[in-house]
């Protein structure tokens, strides 16, 4: 055989075997694909269910997620409401004029210390030299009434008087004497405040010690006195600032809740951040029929005097503790109208598997602690810290 044909039936060997072993070779590749993608699929890791979350330690740890087992706490609940700070009433002096007239000189400025009877204001008045002349015609007038009272007598025993002329002058004697002690007492009244009867002024005295709080008068005004039946005004407000007291209201269903000696927390505007402490010493016996509500006393110290009267204040008094199952405030999370936390309930070949619980919690406004009624059972580990995160894997 040439070496031409040689060739020739070798080249139609060759694409024969080519034709032959394509086939078996790309079925044995598709083969090969097939294995490596199944072998994928079984090496991916399952998805978690709906409500869990699954991480790594390593991603448990990055995320700074804490988990604390639910056990039973001391709960001091609290009741929230809103208050105005008040003087102590007890240690405060409001002062008024019991004479009609001008006021000639103010003594006592704002923000001084005074003590109990010093002046703080000086009025000139006709009332003064009325109340003299008062007590002058009332003694007369007792005089006359004691003689036509012993003349009646004497007639009568006489036989020349009838007994219903006795008892009409006794009746004029005892008016006559109640009137000299209506007048004497008035006065009196007067000489307290140091009239002067000559120059017919009258000095307004300081009834407690204290500072001057407040001024409603300046010289040359009029004032209406206490006893002329007309409208008064406060002219000094004296009282101390070292000691206040906080009104607040109590709503019906909180009444029975709250006592005398509970501890209460105070905070106002004026000084954010800043809590003062005190106790509840009144509490009203009945409700306001308007507002359903009791009224509350609370007593604080104030040093430095910054709490100021008619100050607005946030008033958080404490009630009976309690010993209940109870999650720390930052381990709720709200999800449109449920409350749930995160709960850790497994952990397998390294995953750390979330599930989310929803739960029905007694959310005290000022509370810490958060008492749980239904959702969880004591001893399961609660996501503490790092919930937000958790809540965007589920």
């Amino acid at each position: 055989m040439s070496a031409k044909l040689a060739l020739r039936v070798s080249a139609r060997g060759l694409a024969r075997a080519i034709r032959l072993v394509a086939p078996l070779a790309l079925a044995a590749f598709g083969a090969g694909c097939h294995s490596s993608e199944a072998a994928v699929i079984q090496q991916a890791p399952p998805a978690p269910p709906q409500g869990e979350v699954w991480l790594t330690q390593q991603q448990v740890k990055d995320a700074k997620i804490e988990v604390s087992p639910l056990t039973p706490r001391n709960v001091d609940d609290t009741i929230l409401t809103s208050g105005t700070i008040a003087l102590d009433d007890q240690r405060t002096g409001h002062v008024f004029s019991p004479v009609t007239g001008r006021v000639v000189s103010i003594i006592g400025g704002l923000g001084e210390r005074v003590a109990k009877g010093a002046p703080l204001a000086v009025i000139e008045s006709p009332d003064i030299g009325n109340a003299v002349s008062d007590v002058h015609k009332a003694e007369a007038d007792l005089l006359t009434a004691e003689h036509d009272l012993k003349r009646k007598k004497t007639l009568y025993e006489q036989k020349a008087g009838s007994p219903a002329d006795v008892e009409a002058a006794n009746d004029t004697y005892r008016r006559a004497k109640a009137e000299v002690e209506r007048a004497r007492q008035k006065e009196v009244l007067l000489r307290v405040g140091n009239a002067d009867t000559v120059t017919q002024r009258y000095t307004l005295p300081s009834p407690v010690d204290g500072e001057i709080l407040l001024r409603n008068i300046n010289p040359g005004i009029e004032v209406q006195g206490q006893y002329s039946g007309g409208a008064t005004q406060e002219l000094f407000t004296i009282g101390e600032l070292d000691r206040v007291w906080i009104l607040g209201d109590l709503y019906e269903m909180d009444f029975a809740r709250v006592h005398v000696g509970s501890p209460a927390k105070v905070s106002v505007v004026a000084y954010s951040g800043e809590v003062f402490k005190g106790t509840v010493d009144w509490v009203a016996s009945a409700l306001d029929p308007g507002t359903r509500t009791a009224k509350v006393r609370c007593t604080f110290d104030n040093p430095g005097k910054r709490l100021r009267p008619m100050m607005y204040a946030t008033v958080q008094i404490s009630v009976d503790q309690e010993t209940a199952l109870a999650i720390p405030r930052n381990a709720l999370l709200r999800l449109g109208d449920q409350r749930v936390v995160f709960v850790e309930v497994a952990e397998e070949a390294g995953i750390v598997h979330f599930r989310r619980a929803v739960v029905d919690v007694d959310e005290g406004e000022s509370s810490p602690w958060l008492v749980v009624r239904k959702g969880l059972e004591a001893g399961q580990k609660v996501v503490t810290n790092g919930v937000i995160l958790l809540s965007q894997g589920s």
